[in-house]
């Protein structure tokens, strides 16, 4: 295992001693992959990692094995499908060195259900639980070489998002603005994870589906986009308008940026996730708009473009330096348009750290 994967396995084991937990099962998941980076083949064949005090090992289908062991060095307990999982998952089990009476296990919550039944078929009196206080709670907290990954990756997003706006043209249609931005991304080594662009009323559906509206003078702009690149993803949304603004957009807009602001100055460690909603929520229903803030305040990100943190009005999550999450309140005016300002940012030094570089300011095209 590499320096990173060993350091992370050896948090783990603190998390599961401090949390009383005797086994950790993970499936196909980003969970597997930020322990023992491998992202095996995902099917309807079993394959779980184990990991206890003292052993950690995978139960691999044997036509996955050789490939599989190009990226990870932990043993695996193979199985065909001649013969079924079950015999290699008894002895997976056995080498883990748990009790077999009552253990407390913790289950990768995104593995498929039947996964999750063939290990409690074989541990009737487990007690179980997701991975909220071990894995996810690791995954939380980015390290420095996560921070670096993903501050690389939010600038190359900011380039990307320029370019989105750079060929805004009449007639042009939100499919032909993503594809511009995917292209970028690809043609810098990246993989786009997401492109909505939003013309006009558009923009006032927070989860509206690209599509043929072709832009017109007087059209509120709104982009959000990710691409992925060194392992990890960005994530960001800008707004602007084409020709002349559309009536209102300014006062929107400045709302908006002061509520980003709020919640930005709001971030510190020991502060509750629903204080930094709050903070934003506030700014906009002081202005009047409370009821068209039509979401959470954000989410973390991290190897997953949604994680943990979430900043929602009810999360009692405390913030933690190496937090990474998003801050993006929105103002949705049905049939005109609708905003978004959206930075992600990490907990560090105190402080909330902005991981892009690109204004926040409107952009003025045409």
């Amino acid at each position: 295992m590499t320096p990173i994967l060993t350091t992370r396995m050896a948090n783990l084991r603190a998390r599961m001693a401090a949390t009383n937990t005797d086994l950790v099962a993970i499936g196909p998941s980003s969970h597997m992959l930020y322990l023992a980076d491998l992202s095996p083949h995902g099917d309807e064949r079993p394959v779980l990692l184990l990991i206890s005090a003292t052993f950690a090992g995978f139960l691999m289908p044997a036509l996955n094995v050789d490939s599989a062991r190009q990226h990870t060095d932990l043993p695996f307990f193979p199985w065909t499908d001649a013969d079924g999982p079950s015999a290699a998952l008894e002895d997976l089990l056995t080498a883990t060195g748990i009790t077999r009476t009552a253990p407390s296990i913790v289950l990768d919550e995104t593995m498929r259900t039947d996964f999750a039944l063939l290990l409690l078929d074989a541990l009737p009196g487990a007690t179980r639980r997701f991975t909220q206080d071990t894995v996810g709670y690791l995954r939380s907290r980015k390290d420095e070489a996560e921070y670096v990954a993903l501050k690389k990756s939010a600038v190359l997003n900011d380039a990307a998002m320029a370019a989105g706006f750079a060929a805004l043209k009449p007639g042009i249609t939100e499919r032909e603005i993503a594809s511009t931005i995917r292209d970028f991304y690809k043609a810098n080594g990246a993989i786009p994870e997401f492109t909505s662009v939003c013309f006009g009323p558009n923009g006032a559906f927070p989860h509206h589906h690209t599509g043929e509206t072709q832009l017109k003078d007087g059209d509120a702009v709104l982009i959000d986009i990710g691409g992925r690149i060194y392992g990890y993803p960005s994530d960001m949304t800008r707004v602007g308008f084409y020709g002349s603004a559309p009536e209102g957009f300014g006062q929107i807009h400045s709302i908006l940026d002061h509520a980003v602001t709020a919640a930005i100055a709001a971030a510190k460690p020991g502060v509750k996730a629903s204080e930094i909603d709050k903070a934003a929520r506030d700014v906009i229903t002081s202005a009047g708009y409370g009821p068209n803030f039509l979401h959470r305040t954000g989410h973390g990100l991290g190897i997953d473009i949604h994680e943990t943190p979430y900043i929602t009005a009810t999360s009692e999550t405390v913030l933690e330096e190496g937090m990474v999450f998003s801050i993006e309140p929105g103002i949705y005016l049905q049939g005109q348009f609708g905003l978004r300002l959206e930075e992600i940012v990490i907990i560090r030094n105190g402080a909330a750290e902005i991981l892009s570089d690109m204004p926040r300011s409107a952009v003025a095209a045409g």
